[in-house]
């Protein structure tokens, strides 16, 4: 989808706070509601919008350690693990990357005994050869919404 100047904008609204109003978003933008549904709807119908949802603060709801773990995986069985991995409630992100390890999962913990069970978790999946897992230990920047 070719996005125009006003869908950027109608975005940008939509990201600095879900919760305005479709006339809000009209007026800050300088376009009819009409305008704004529509294309509201062609980019949720296309998948550029797939869902709205709070920002949390995960520090504050006891989430004290942020974790990078990279796993290599053996016998061409990286996207079984991955879409496996990707089910554990405390992933946030998993990627396929380039380099030494096959992929790089992100996930957050309450605390050191949670990031033990999921170590070992992911060591007991038959497929995953090693893991390096990095503990944050200051998170400069989090915010994925980009634009």
């Amino acid at each position: 989808m070719e996005l125009t100047e006003t869908d950027i904008k109608i975005l940008k609204g939509l990201l600095d706070d879900a919760r305005f109003s479709s006339r809000q978003i009209a007026k800050n933008v300088g376009v009819s509601v009409g305008t704004v549904l529509s294309r509201i709807k062609k980019m949720e119908d296309e998948g550029l919008i797939k869902g709205y949802s709070a920002i949390l603060d995960h520090e504050k709801l006891g989430f004290q350690l942020t974790v990078v773990t990279e796993i290599t995986v053996s016998k061409g069985k990286l996207v079984d693990t991955e879409n496996e991995i990707a089910k554990i409630p405390n992933v946030c992100g998993v990627y396929d990357v380039t380099g030494l390890t096959d992929a790089i999962i992100v996930a957050k913990f309450k605390n050191r005994g949670d990031l033990s069970t999921f170590t070992k978790k992911l060591l007991t999946l038959p497929y995953i050869e090693r893991t390096n897992t990095h503990i944050v230990l200051t998170t400069v920047k989090e915010n994925f919404r980009l634009l």
